[in-house]
């Protein structure tokens, strides 16, 4: 028999497609919109690695980069809701860009949330262009309002969240601050370990090593609370920058419209994978913690983040443009 007339007739009599060893797909694949070893990636396949057998006999990891990871969304919305085909992707593509992008090819009822996995805060850090003598927020603050042809900071990329994080530091602080966009952070950070950038805005784990060795330092991180990688480092509300609080979380979904029972096996699947023992030390190397949330949990935060972002888009002005 043929796997699709055999997936038919298992659908026919009422058997998952998911689940039991006869009926289980041979491959699956999870879908970001990122380049290899990166975060997101490296999250993917360590989760791709336990789902095997459970979702599919094979679960393969499938990078679509470009657009600032809108590429992979939008190749989900394309593909069927039977469970093959997986999304992981930081908030930002799904809360953040519907504010930005007014050709977006996909909305939020293209996808069906199955749960947030991890999370990840910003942090503000300076190398070898800023004077050793700055040691703080309000240090660094001044310096550039003293030095303003120095006065700048990288992003991952325009219209990101450490980007906005960035604006609005300025926006709060009063001191002009001018935007480095780049593709990424790993271009951004050996700017700033080359003394070509005076600050960079993005996820902690990319400053954890350079830490170590002291060529760089973080002055501020945008969690409610401080980071456990970084306790030293005060958060940018101790600070009094209470508007700078982000957290980002990386999330799984199905294409739009898959069935709830697909849904929560998936959720129960992702829950196992992520809570296992190994799963939070492997992560933490790239200051990311385990997070784990249900369907509804996961709606939730995307409808609520999603209105927060509008305003925060309105005050900053940004565009696509600009």
């Amino acid at each position: 028999m043929q796997r699709r007339d055999f997936l038919l007739a298992a659908a026919a009599a009422g058997a998952p497609l998911l689940g039991h060893a006869q009926s289980m797909p041979e491959t699956a694949r999870i879908l970001t919109g990122f380049p290899a070893g990166g975060t997101v990636d490296v999250v993917a396949r360590r989760i791709a690695d336990k789902l095997r057998g459970g979702v599919a006999k094979m679960v393969l990891v499938e990078n679509k980069p470009g657009a600032g990871g809108r590429l992979a969304v939008d190749e989900l919305r394309r593909s069927p809701a039977d469970g093959t085909s997986l999304l992981i992707t930081p908030a930002a593509m799904i809360t953040l860009y519907p504010h930005l992008y007014t050709k977006l090819p996909y909305g939020l009822d293209d996808v069906t949330p199955v749960g947030a996995a991890t999370q990840v805060v910003f942090g503000l850090g300076v190398g070898p262009a800023v004077p050793e003598a700055v040691k703080t927020l309000k240090d660094f603050l001044a310096w550039a309002k003293a030095n303003p042809g120095l006065a700048n900071y990288g992003s991952p990329g325009a219209g990101s969240p450490p980007h906005f994080v960035g604006a609005l530091l300025e926006k709060e602080s009063g001191v002009a601050l001018s935007h480095v966009p780049y593709r990424g952070t790993v271009p951004g950070i050996q700017d700033l370990l080359g003394g070509q950038l005076t600050s960079f805005s993005g996820p902690i784990g990319d400053y954890l090593p350079h830490v170590k060795t002291g060529k760089l330092r973080v002055l501020a991180t945008s969690g409610p609370k401080r980071s456990r990688f970084l306790p030293e480092v005060p958060t940018y509300t101790e600070q009094g920058f209470k508007a700078l609080e982000q957290v980002e979380w990386y999330g799984f979904f199905l294409p739009g419209k898959a069935a709830p029972e697909l849904v929560k096996r998936l959720s129960d699947q992702l829950r196992a994978a992520m809570t296992g023992p190994e799963m939070a030390p492997a992560l933490a190397q790239f200051g990311l913690e385990v997070a784990v949330t249900g369907p509804a949990e996961l709606h939730k935060a995307i409808r609520d983040e999603h209105a927060a972002w509008g305003p925060i888009v309105k005050r900053v002005g940004f565009t696509p443009e600009s």
